[in-house]
């Protein structure tokens, strides 16, 4: 799974225990803490240079009711949404939800966009769907890819783009992350999804928050109150915490999983009937394994031999084939299920 094995920082811990002793259990704000959205603001600010202020922000039940409540306020039965690929299997569920149409676009082989297929895609779409830091592949896409997403966007004034950038702390090898953010020529129409759950460790804590223009971000709030109503307040009061967490702690977080990446290709790069793009973020590789058996046979044959993965089909068509592992495990748990994973491989 797609969680990290260190615990949430203690003083995020001990913010929540603060507010709980201090009587902080009843409803909060339809809209979100008012502290939280401007901690929220401020940080992507800081981190952006973007200009935000609150009213831009909305705190929801986790990064998934985030994307839900943006595609479900966007999109219409019979749009249609376009999702380079392979990508999270969440963004075509909630699309389908909305009783829209899901257009997948592969990207290239060393998993950069192709920006000519997608603006050909883009003409009569509503929506692109953009994870960046790529779950399942790890790709970190260029400045020049989001650039030419920006000139797509500027070419198609209908088109919605929103970037899933759950992972955008978490990149490798001194790279530069360049945020969706950045398209300010086309701010309006562009949505980040954000989450506590893996720069924090707070994946059971359900907290996350989109950014968007005011009036989009009011809309997205709507519908995100209508389905879950008030979040919790006390786990509102720990994430404002855990914005302070410093940059480098975060920077030490990237560099331990780097060294988990760095362990996990030199095991794939081994064997033979394997190949893999290089992830440069996130916490998962995305191999291709040389054989006559589909996705969904491979992680059988690989959990009768011990170590569980995810089918590389679950992330749209052209992951048949492929397996996503994830190393955000510790090191030990690692290193076995790396050497499962290849004597199960070489015994194909």
């Amino acid at each position: 799974m797609g969680e990290p094995d260190s615990d949430t920082p203690t003083p995020v811990v001990e913010a929540a225990v603060r507010a709980l002793r201090a009587g902080r259990t009843r409803y909060s704000r339809i809209t979100g803490s008012p502290d939280l959205r401007q901690q929220v603001a401020s940080h992507l600010a800081q981190s952006h240079d973007h200009a935000l202020d609150p009213t831009n922000v909305v705190i929801t039940h986790g990064g998934s009711a985030g994307l839900a409540a943006t595609i479900l306020t966007l999109l219409n039965p019979g749009d249609r949404a376009v999702l380079p690929e392979p990508t999270y299997s969440l963004y075509a569920d909630h699309v389908a939800m909305a009783g829209a149409e899901a257009e997948w676009i592969s990207t290239r082989p060393d998993g950069s966009l192709d920006l000519q297929a997608l603006a050909e895609a883009a003409s009569g779409a509503r929506m692109l769907i953009l994870c960046n830091p790529v779950n399942p592949t790890g790709m970190v896409f260029s400045r020049s890819d989001i650039e030419g997403i920006g000139d797509i966007l500027r070419d198609h004034p209908d088109l919605y783009l929103l970037s899933d950038e759950a992972y955008s702390d978490i990149v490798f090898d001194g790279i530069a992350f360049t945020s969706a953010l950045t398209l300010t020529s086309v701010r309006d129409r562009v949505v980040l999804v954000g989450t506590f759950s893996k720069s924090y460790a707070m994946t059971g804590w359900r907290i996350g928050f989109v950014c968007a223009a005011a009036d989009v971000a009011e809309r997205i709030n709507l519908v995100h109150r209508t389905i879950n109503g008030p979040l919790n307040t006390f786990v509102q009061d720990a994430a404002v915490e855990a914005l302070r967490v410093s940059d480098s702690e975060l920077c030490a977080l990237s560099a331990s999983y780097q060294c988990r990446r760095d362990l996990v290709m030199r095991h794939l790069d081994s064997l033979d009937t394997v190949s893999v793009v290089r992830p440069l973020g996130a916490f998962y590789a995305f191999p291709r394994v040389d054989s006559a058996l589909s996705s969904a046979e491979l992680v059988q044959r690989l959990a009768d031999g011990g170590v569980l993965v995810r089918a590389g089909s679950e992330f749209g068509p052209s992951g048949e084939g492929h397996i996503r592992l994830s190393f955000a495990t510790d090191e030990a748990s690692l290193e076995e299920g790396l050497r499962r994973f290849g004597r199960v491989i070489k015994a194909l």
